[in-house]
């Protein structure tokens, strides 16, 4: 059995970052992309349904997009093609170069890589779209894997399932508490506390602010994720000590995904929401 002093010498050897918001800038795409469904499905945009809908997209940002959609549209057949359509939007903006890396995103990739660590890029995207947005940044060889909703059994975030399929899929450490997760969202903090994981970092390039991350979890809150290797680094010298065990951690923050997301709808709409 690991005791509590092996773990604190043990390395965080695996890092699992989100993506839109926390390495990848993408301006605001993804309400332009929901405007874009929300019309085919007949919500006109500037409507009082239109801005209830919108606040809603705000705070469950970092959500698996369905999800979102189930929620919003209530029917399975509307969620589905309001779900298909903001792919089709995104995408096209993709397509236009309207995304761009986190300034240093990409070299805090390689540089965490280089240390030994194993990084996995996660997303509430489809896969379709994920790949769209690998591949207009070059990034498809970038990290050994990555990893969407239906990749984790569909659930998505807040759920815990992309942390731990990343942990069960890289075997890249043995402890989850060894495990760092960052991200830009309420719900990237809640998965990261809800999987155990020893550092959940927010950062503050996308959609959400530094007392709405540090109320859903963040054990730190960086400027961006180019901070993040450093901070690793401190903790590994610092020699940080194992969080409390998973239970008593996610009681920080939501008791449940549907607390979380009935109480996030009347939050302030954050200023960039990014995700």
């Amino acid at each position: 059995m690991t005791s509590p002093t092996d773990i604190t010498r043990d390395p965080f050897r695996l890092v699992v970052l989100d993506m839109a918001g926390t390495t990848v800038a993408d301006g605001g795409l993804v309400e332009q992309a929901f405007s874009a469904a929300a019309q085919r499905l007949g919500v006109r945009p500037g409507s009082d349904e239109h801005a209830r809908q919108l606040a809603y997209v705000r705070a469950t940002m970092g959500e698996s997009k369905i999800s979102v959609f189930r929620h919003l549209f209530g029917d399975e057949d509307r969620a589905q093609r309001a779900n298909t359509a903001f792919e089709e939007a995104y995408g096209e903006l993709v397509d236009a170069g309207r995304i761009a890396p986190v300034p240093g995103a990409r070299e805090a990739v390689e540089r965490l890589a280089s240390e030994g660590r194993t990084v996995v890029l996660t997303t509430g995207f489809a896969r379709p779209t994920q790949d769209a947005v690998l591949a207009a940044l070059g990034w498809q060889d970038l990290v050994p894997l990555t990893l969407c909703p239906a990749d984790a059994g569909g659930r998505g975030r807040p759920f815990p399932d992309m942390v731990l399929a990343a942990f069960l899929r890289t075997g890249a450490v043995g402890d989850v508490r060894r495990t760092v997760v960052a991200g830009d969202t309420s719900y990237d903090m809640l998965s990261g506390i809800r999987s155990g994981a020893g550092i959940v970092a927010g950062v503050l390039t996308g959609a959400h602010d530094k007392d709405r991350l540090t109320r859903h979890g963040a054990t730190h809150v960086l400027g961006s994720v180019a901070e993040l290797p450093d901070l690793i680094a401190r903790a590994e010298a610092a020699g940080l000590p194992p969080p409390p065990p998973p239970a008593a951690s996610a009681s920080r923050a939501s008791p449940s995904p549907t607390a979380e997301t009935s109480s996030s709808t009347g939050s302030t709409s954050p200023s960039n929401p990014a995700r």
